[in-house]
């Protein structure tokens, strides 16, 4: 990877969440002239702020992306946006359905607008495989950030900012996520809910992710939406992994602890997608990524693509597999 960042100036919304944590880490390492971390989490800024205080290129700004006004302050003289603000839980956003149309839907738009008027370089916006398909609010208002995204190439005229996403699952250990949610009631010793332990769904580190990220952002020619590769576990395997591996850490038996199975929740798929039929047409593939492009020109290095790429029709991670990945990427409880 080349470094695009050197002496560039990065903005990441959502600058204090698990994907914008981690970008900010990750960018500080390719010399940036100054990286703007925006949030509205004030206790994030102040934790994150204290974290990287030996750092004097990065700056801390309270705001949100329902706030045009202060984006385009925000925005102002910045190369790259990553755009990884949001609402995300499924749950929350299916009883709160305005207030994630106003996050997801209209704060994209204004980092969109306010990256166009301020002529940046090249907005990334971060979304989901519930997006594909969506079954519920949280998944319909990532698809039209996408859309919105994708489709903005459209509106900028002689203007030279490229606009692209960067698709995937669920990331390992987000805050949020089934990963911290059973350690902490593996640590409770029990008892362990799950929804169905035949529920499948993508799985990604942090680092990863992030990675992959910012592989888009340096290959990113305008309206593309880069799918992540990635493998996919089945709830229950990923669950009695867990306990097997924390159980005893916490100073319980593994088969001590009761594990109640509880249902989808509202708006929840049984199964995750990442790449439609439709899309795998107009699609091509690299090593790491599928490249949605509907641009005429971008369509390059195509393979043959799968018909789809579901986390059911996807080849599941053993436990063992499981069982590395979690030893890798996870903290000790110690």
């Amino acid at each position: 990877m080349t470094n695009i960042f050197r002496d560039k100036n990065i903005l990441v919304t959502g600058g204090t969440g698990s994907i914008g944590r981690e970008l900010v880490r990750s960018v500080l390492q390719h010399e940036p002239k100054v990286i703007r971390v925006f949030s509205n989490d004030e206790d994030g800024l102040f934790n994150l702020e204290q974290e990287l205080q030996s750092y004097d290129n990065v700056r801390f700004l309270v705001g949100d992306v329902r706030d045009k006004a202060r984006l385009v302050t925000a925005v102002e003289g910045i190369d790259f946006i990553f755009h990884a603000a949001a609402l995300k839980h499924v749950s929350l956003c299916e009883y709160n359905p305005f207030e994630a149309v106003k996050t997801n839907v209209l704060g994209t738009q204004n980092i969109i607008e306010a990256a166009r008027e301020q002529e940046v370089e090249k907005l990334i916006t971060i979304s989901t495989d519930k997006a594909v398909s969506p079954t519920n609010v949280m998944g319909a208002t990532k698809l039209l950030a996408e859309r919105l995204t994708t489709s903005a190439s459209h509106y900028i005229g002689w203007r030279r900012t490229v606009f692209s996403c960067v698709r995937f699952g669920n990331v390992l250990d987000s805050r949020g996520s089934v990963v911290p949610l059973l350690r902490e009631q593996i640590r409770k010793g029990g008892p362990i809910t799950i929804t169905d332990p035949n529920m499948t769904r993508f799985i990604i580190s942090i680092p990863k992710a992030v990675e992959l990220v910012l592989r888009a952002a340096e290959i990113a020619k305008g309206s593309e939406i880069f799918i992540l590769k990635m493998p996919a576990v089945r709830v229950g395997d990923l669950a009695e992994v867990m306990i097997c591996e924390l159980a005893p850490e916490y100073g319980y038996a593994p088969e001590n602890l009761e594990v109640i199975v509880i249902g989808k929740k509202e708006g929840e798929k049984s199964h995750e997608e990442l790449l439609t039929g439709d899309e795998a047409s107009i699609a091509s593939e690299t090593e790491d990524m599928f490249i949605i492009s509907s641009l005429k020109g971008n369509q390059v290095n195509r393979a043959t693509l799968p018909k789809r790429y579901t986390s059911v029709e996807a080849e599941l991670m053993s436990k063992e597999a499981i069982r590395e990945l979690l030893q890798r990427n996870l903290p000790s409880s110690s």
